[in-house]
């Protein structure tokens, strides 16, 4: 089952948030896609199988899709909750495939939903930062499907994902194998996505007035404080102190 709420809506494009309560490893049937359209993850995680193959879309990874396409989906680590925006072919002339999204992009993503009500001004401009921000991913090749069973262990929090020689065990590869593939295929070390995904858990916290940053880093597995600063201002371009004003008066 799927909830729709609009953020916002003019005649050159629509924002919404959509939640997600399938849960299940099977194939949902085909979906046509109904116009020019990007994904973007706020909770959750799911599997998507199009035209470009198959992909796990979590918050590091949304896609963009378009009218004469389809879809299919499944949802085994259970519902999510997304960012559905419908763009006028003027604002958007990529290929439909995935995205990537950045911390920057996160940011800009979270901006977007606490734009108040000037739909053709506040939230056009946001909506622009967030697209610029946005990489085309490339097509996946062979090498996909270990990366995104990587991901799926990285963003699930299996125990054997705390370090990278035995989320390689886990795997059943060699480190140098994961840490090559992934790069390959990502374009960010292991390490890196790994950070994205903590720093997206922090963003989280903050921007629900998380106040206890040395609470933070030891919750998300952080040295210490200095060392959650170091690696949020590194992936968002602010530090904590600076993104909890940038959320909180937005």
């Amino acid at each position: 089952m799927r909830e729709s709420t609009t953020v916002a809506e003019t005649d050159d494009f629509a924002v919404h948030a959509v939640r997600c309560a399938e849960h299940g490893p099977g194939w949902s049937e085909p979906e046509p896609f109904t116009g020019h359209q990007v994904v973007l993850v706020r909770a959750g995680r799911f599997r998507m199988r199009s035209r470009h193959g198959r992909v796990v879309i979590d918050r590091t990874l949304g896609y963009a899709q378009a009218a004469d396409e389809e879809g299919q989906f499944a949802h085994p680590a259970g519902g999510d909750v997304c960012t559905a925006i419908t763009l006028s072919p003027s604002l958007w002339r990529r290929p439909s495939g995935t995205v990537r999204v950045g911390a920057r992009a996160d940011v800009a993503h979270r901006l977007l939903l606490r734009a108040g009500p000037d739909v053709t001004y506040e939230a056009a401009e946001r909506l622009l930062s967030l697209l610029v921000h946005l990489a085309l991913d490339e097509p996946g090749g062979r090498r996909r499907a270990l990366v995104d069973e990587a991901r799926e262990a990285i963003t699930g929090r299996h125990p054997q994902a705390a370090g990278l020689i035995s989320l390689a065990r886990l795997l059943e590869v060699s480190p140098s194998h994961l840490s090559r593939t992934f790069q390959r295929e990502t374009g960010m070390s292991v390490t890196r996505y790994r950070n994205r995904i903590r720093v997206a858990r922090a963003l989280d916290r903050i921007e629900q007035g998380e106040r206890d940053l040395s609470g933070l880093a030891a919750d998300l597995g952080f040295a210490d404080h200095a060392h959650l600063t170091r690696t949020v201002k590194a992936e968002t371009g602010r530090p904590p102190a600076a993104l909890r004003r940038l959320l909180g008066q937005s």
